[in-house]
Parts: structure tokens; sequence; C-alpha cells
């Protein structure tokens, strides 16, 4: 694997790991807001948790094609 590669492998893989820890916490905010019955607002965040589930599910994808070599990242002196 390329350094340019690897370092788009360890950029990504944040991402995915942010988005994951994001939804945790909108999680406990929703938790929150169903106790003090604030449905609307939780089914609201419930959507953004889907949302960055999906997106850090993609990424997820993405880093496995790096890892497969399927996927690079040209170097900028090439483009």
């Amino acid at each position: 694997m390329t350094s340019n590669n690897h370092t788009l492998r360890r950029d990504l893989q944040g991402l995915a790991a942010d988005l994951k820890w994001s939804a945790v916490e909108l999680v406990r905010i929703a938790d929150r807001l169903i106790q003090a019955s604030d449905e609307p607002d939780a089914q609201a965040l419930h959507r953004m948790i889907a949302m960055f589930q999906r997106e850090e599910s993609k990424l997820s994808s993405i880093v496995t094609e790096i890892e497969a070599g399927r996927l690079v990242q040209k170097d900028e002196a090439s483009v």
C-alpha cells in the first residue's frame, strides 16, 4: 500500500469512527428526549443517527476497497 493510500485509509477510518461515536452520543440524547416526552425531536435525532450509520458503513466499505488495492489515491503531482 502506498503512503498516500495508507494516509487516505487512516483518514477515512478516523471519519468513520467519528460518525460512529456521534451516532452513539445522539442515541443518548434521543433517549433523554423520549424520557422528557419530546418525541418529535427524538425522532429527528433517530433520522440523523440512521444517516450517520449509513455514511459510516460507506466509509468502511471504501476502506476495505483501499486495503484490497481496488481503490487507489492518485499522487497529486500526476493529476
